[in-house]
């Protein structure tokens, strides 16, 4: 598609965007909206994006072995990027995984947000990724979405009556024009400081 065309929201479907390329790969997992934004040329993603895949055996099909998950993005399509992306790690050590799988696809203007499970929960961080600098937070028992909006202070009323693509498109906006003067940390030394990864069902009820 040349940089001239400016595909119209009818037009955009998933194979004509870097989304497109991950769904073949089977990577994309438990789609939450998986469907064109109202910005035109846009298209909107929330789920999962699989990082490693278990073993298998002939047509067996197994769950893959960690994923980046909780994911809110957006691809665009007359760039073949994904500009700005929001994820969770439960393994900070996976960040290497997600610049790997997705370095195809990083905009060198893009913003890029990483929520992990065994960082110290009182610190944030700028961390080199993909040729780019992430912005990595703790996250524990929240969810991503409810992080992501107090991240950008966006109240949940204020989208409260937009559509699922509509409310994507909204925050995405303000993500992508975040940035913030975390203490910045390479990814080695974040793998040496990780605490170990807390079990997910600890203290749940059963």
């Amino acid at each position: 598609m040349s940089a001239t065309t400016s595909p119209s929201l009818e037009t955009v479907r998933i194979s004509d965007t870097a989304f497109g390329t991950l769904e073949a790969a089977r990577r994309l997992l438990n789609a939450v909206l998986k469907e064109p934004l109202p910005r035109a040329g846009q298209f909107g993603f929330r789920g999962d994006i699989a990082l490693a895949f278990q073993e298998q055996l002939a047509d067996e099909a197994r769950p893959p072995a960690y994923s980046l998950e909780q994911v809110l993005a957006r691809a665009d399509v007359t760039t073949g990027k994904i500009p700005v992306l929001v994820g969770y790690l439960h393994n900070f050590a996976w960040l290497k995984d997600a610049g790997e799988v997705l370095a195809d696809y990083i905009d060198p203007q893009g913003t890029y947000v990483f929520f992990a499970n065994n960082i110290d929960f009182l610190k944030k961080y700028r961390v080199p990724f993909a040729g780019v600098t992430a912005y990595i937070l703790p996250l524990d028992e929240s969810t991503v979405w409810k992080e992501t909006l107090e991240l950008v202070d966006v109240d949940k009323n204020d989208v409260k009556k937009m559509t699922g693509a509509q409310k994507l498109e909204y925050v995405l906006d303000k993500v992508a024009a975040f940035t913030a003067a975390y203490p910045e940390l390479s990814y080695e030394d974040g793998v040496a400081a990780m605490g170990p990864v807390r079990n997910r069902n600890e203290n749940r009820p059963v």
